[in-house]
């Protein structure tokens, strides 16, 4: 039993030292309920309004991508960014069975956002940051691709290996010329909002 328990946790080591995205064939954790990052407190950080464009990075199988679709039409438009063709494929199955023609994909890497400066009026990733091996290159991209005043909003929950902790996470957020806003959530699962000056 002690045996099992130091290989489970060397195992958490090696992922957290080595991350990467969450392969499509283990789909089912992004796909189980988010007590703590909730739709509505994503809504609540995210304050989306309609005719405005959004991108999420790593929408897993859309998750929160469709909420987001919705909130933002008749007018606005989705791009979501995943490394993982599968992923995208899956959430784009997703939105035409809802009657979703508002959701944009695009595989490709974070920390080099095929997007124009300034074309995005809010972006938001949830889980993902952690995944992401150079976070202070995502973010320098993420902050390239907002509109002046525009925000991005980072949600994490404990418990995944890939857990970015708040105060870290605004220091990097600082160096890509994001400025901290507010926190919903506690530590245990949070929403952060950073605005671009």
């Amino acid at each position: 039993m002690l045996a099992g328990g130091a290989a489970v946790a060397g195992a958490a080591l090696w992922w957290r030292k080595n991350p990467s995205a969450c392969p499509y064939s283990q789909r089912f954790w992004v796909e189980a309920p988010h007590p703590l990052i909730t739709r509505d407190r994503l809504r609540e950080i995210l304050e989306p309004k309609p005719g405005e464009r959004i991108l999420e990075v790593g929408p897993g199988t859309g998750y929160y991508t469709l909420d987001v679709a919705e909130w933002v039409k008749p007018d606005g438009q989705v791009d979501i960014l995943d490394v993982q063709e599968e992923m995208l494929h899956h959430t784009m199955r997703r939105a035409e069975e809802r009657g979703l023609a508002n959701v944009t994909p695009t595989q490709g890497d974070a920390t080099a956002l095929p997007y124009e400066d300034a074309a995005f009026d809010a972006a938001f990733l949830v889980t993902v940051l952690g995944e992401i091996p150079d976070q202070d290159a995502a973010l320098r991209e993420l902050s390239r691709v907002l509109k002046p005043a525009g925000w991005l909003a980072i949600g994490e929950l404990l418990g995944d290996p890939h857990y970015v902790r708040l105060a870290p996470m605004r220091l990097r957020a600082a160096a890509a010329g994001l400025a901290y806003e507010r926190r919903v959530g506690s530590a245990l699962g949070y929403f952060a909002r950073f605005a671009k000056p």
